[in-house]
């Protein structure tokens, strides 16, 4: 094991939303060095930016050949078209920055993956056999192609030849801090919201009336960080795939007024069937660019700020969904959020940053 001073994080995807996550929590917890290997720099944040295209094999090792991280943390995600390039590209990235670190003294990798473990994905989403909630980690895996398998088995493969301990962490719908993000709920909904506020129109839910009525929970951004960093550095957890979410549960029809409630809006529930995002925020990049001006943001961009789809696709789902986190309990994780301060308290660092008025 590594003395403090000598631990060094090579955050990969750190301009993300849990990557960035990540790189906050090292700089809070001190004694790391921190690396971060993205496309773009994290501003604000003490790390080292390494750019890099993580397909890239032979200028990736370059960018790499002088780092020796003894941590790993891979947050990094292309979304493709298909499942089958999904699995391609998704697991050659990861295959490539572990191949590029053979030399480096890696003691442990932690990736990032999610409930689609258990849902399957995007393409075949609730499709075929989906195990009872909540969903824990000894389930078999799904009878689908999905990259998440495949990232797996790349990590797996990687440790044994290169023998460094590992953890997988499942996490479900990440609320955190970043902007330009593929999957950004808590950021879209809060664009959702200054639209709607600026039109004087009602907050309305956009998802199914299962996901408004049923329990589900979240993951907080900082909360992921947290147990990645655990997991890299306590011996008895490593080598194990858990989930990673808040700890609390909650309902859309209990949380959606209270999410109307802070940016002064009507709240509307589901009503006959979903109203998609895609739907409603048609043709709403001018407005979001007036705002901006307006309000004096830092971007006026729209498709930088919200991602519809994604939203759509989380609240648009036909079943109950929620993880258990027994097993991090029992391995002596503590962490825990309540969903609706990690909403709030997202907002306000919006606010603080200029991103949303």
């Amino acid at each position: 094991m590594v003395t403090e001073s000598k631990k060094t994080a090579l955050v990969v995807g750190g301009s993300g939303i849990a990557g960035s996550s990540i790189i906050r929590r090292l700089n809070q917890e001190g004694g790391w060095t921190v690396l971060s290997l993205s496309r773009n720099p994290v501003n604000g944040l003490a790390a080292r930016h390494i750019p890099a295209d993580l397909l890239a094999v032979d200028s990736l090792a370059n960018a790499l050949r002088e780092e020796k991280p003894t941590h790993v943390f891979f947050t990094a995600w292309a979304r493709q078209d298909t499942e089958e390039e999904n699995i391609r590209i998704n697991s050659a990235m990861l295959r490539n920055v572990l191949q590029a670190l053979e030399h480096a003294p890696v003691e442990h990798v932690a990736l990032m993956t999610g409930l689609k473990h258990y849902l399957g994905p995007f393409e075949a989403y609730g499709a075929g056999p989906v195990p009872d909630t909540p969903f824990r980690e000894e389930e078999p895996r799904l009878p689908v192609d999905n990259f998440y398998y495949a990232q797996e088995d790349e990590l797996w493969a990687a440790a044994e030849k290169q023998g460094f301990r590992w953890s997988v962490h499942r996490s479900h719908t990440v609320i955190g801090h970043a902007v330009g993000n593929a999957m950004n709920m808590g950021l879209t909904l809060a664009a959702q919201a200054t639209i709607c506020k600026k039109l004087g129109r009602p907050f309305i839910f956009p998802g199914s009336e299962t996901q408004w009525n049923s329990l589900t929970d979240v993951t907080d951004g900082n909360l992921l960080a947290e147990h990645m960093v655990w997991a890299a550095t306590t011996n008895e957890a490593g080598n194990e795939a858990y989930n990673v979410v808040n700890g609390d549960v909650f309902r859309w029809r209990w949380m959606w007024p209270k999410l109307a409630a802070y940016f002064g809006v009507e709240a509307e529930g589901f009503k006959d069937s979903p109203r998609p995002l895609e739907e409603q925020m048609q043709g709403m990049d001018q407005v979001w660019a007036d705002i901006a001006a307006e309000e004096g943001l830092s971007e006026a961009n729209l498709a930088r700020i919200a991602s519809w789809w994604h939203t759509d696709a989380d609240l648009g789902r036909n079943m109950e969904v929620l993880a258990d986190m027994s097993k991090s309990r029992l391995a002596g994780f503590t962490g825990y959020r309540r969903t609706e301060d990690s909403f709030l308290q997202l907002f306000d660092q919006y606010r603080a940053d200029r991103i949303i008025p």
